[in-house]
């Protein structure tokens, strides 16, 4: 008599298997691969692997002088072109010791929280789509046509628009324009409780994003996250506030930091559309005051061939998805020596190696969306 013994898996339950999602996955905003570990559904090791969308910025920004230098940086957030552009002109400026006209000052503010207003959007209908929920993305995509209008008319762009110069900007405001974003932002609005209400406000929503995903203060700090994620977490820091720089600094009436201390995809999820009806508030304080605002310039003549003196600096904004950082080294020519490029998503993604841990995988998509990142953001 012979005994077999048939194996029927039960070796597995004591094996750990390791799960690809992406290089290409529809809730990722753009080419991002996790490397999981799982032991059954949940999740024990998390390894976000970028790259798949690196350009080399960097190394083009040595190549091109400091006008076209612009473009490049325009692209990385596409959802942020108009703050991209604001860093490297500002650190040129700096590095030229150049003032800038104070029509320019406070159009540049109020184009930055229109594109704040514009980047919040996407994500605040883009989020609850990746949980199932399709309403939204609808409401979201109307709200921003209403804006794009009034972006494309002053720049000729839709996304990139390239409208940021050294000493000022590309061209004065077209008649009547002021008017008309006064009434996008009034529209806008008028229609931003659909977010309160449908997705806020929706059981199933909340149910799948309370208590996920918790993000400590403490890995705020360790990884370098920032914007609406790290406020979320209880850690109030924001540029516009705490280092002023535009006419950030005459708007601390208007502005406010939005912040949470539960750290979880609620959190996240409340403090961007927070901050998205505080973005509409800051511009219509912008448009209060450019009203009265004398005639003048809106940018500095430049001498044909631009040089920036031998020495560095480093300009930091706070773009709608976090802290943008242009460190620019210059050896006195007309090309950067060096520009180092901070941007937000790339710090912020990191976390996902300390929130995906212990979560299960039906949450991993949740967690991933909550962090609003853009992916050559990460990959520059």
């Amino acid at each position: 008599m012979t005994e077999t013994t048939v194996g029927i898996g039960g070796g597995a339950e004591s094996t750990d298997m390791v799960l690809n999602i992406g290089p290409q996955h529809p809730s990722t905003h753009g080419v991002l691969r996790l490397k999981l570990v799982l032991d059954g559904e949940r999740i024990q090791q998390a390894e976000p692997v970028i790259g798949y969308m690196h350009r080399g910025a960097e190394k083009l920004f040595e190549a091109r002088d400091y006008r076209q230098i612009v473009m490049l940086a325009n692209r990385h957030d596409w959802l942020s072109a108009f703050s991209n552009e604001l860093g490297v002109v500002m650190a040129v400026e700096r590095m030229l010791g150049m003032e800038v006209p104070e029509r320019a000052v406070w159009t540049r503010t109020l184009l930055a929280e229109l594109n704040r207003v514009l980047n919040h959007l996407m994500f605040l209908g883009s989020y609850p789509l990746e949980l199932g929920g399709i309403t939204p993305v609808f409401h979201a995509f109307r709200e921003r046509e209403e804006l794009q209008a009034v972006m494309e008319e002053i720049s000729g762009g839709r996304m990139h628009y390239m409208f940021n110069r050294v000493g000022g900007l590309k061209e004065d405001l077209p008649l009547g324009w002021l008017g008309r974003v006064r009434h996008a932002v009034a529209s806008v609005r008028s229609r931003m409780d659909v977010y309160d209400g449908l997705v806020l406000g929706n059981e199933i929503f909340r149910a799948r994003t309370r208590n996920v995903g918790v993000l400590p203060a403490e890995a705020v700090h360790a990884y370098g996250v920032s914007g609406p994620i790290a406020r979320a977490s209880g850690v109030d820091f924001d540029l516009r506030r705490d280092e002023p720089y535009l006419a950030y600094g005459e708007l601390q009436d208007t502005l406010k930091v939005v912040t949470r201390t539960e750290g979880d995809c609620l959190a996240r999820f409340e403090c961007l559309l927070e901050q998205t009806h505080n973005a509409l508030d800051l511009a219509d304080a912008c448009l209060d005051r450019m009203a009265g605002l004398p005639p003048g310039p809106i940018n500095q003549r430049l001498p044909k061939v631009l040089k920036a003196p031998e020495g560095h600096t480093y300009a930091w904004t706070e773009n709608p998805l976090g802290v943008n950082g242009y460190y620019l080294v210059s050896k006195g020519e007309k090309t950067p020596y060096r520009l180092k490029l901070r941007s937000a998503s790339y710090n912020n993604i990191q976390a996902l190696a300390v929130l995906l841990p212990g979560t299960l995988v039906a949450d991993m998509v949740a967690i991933l969306g909550s962090l609003f990142f853009v992916v050559g953001d990460i990959d520059k």
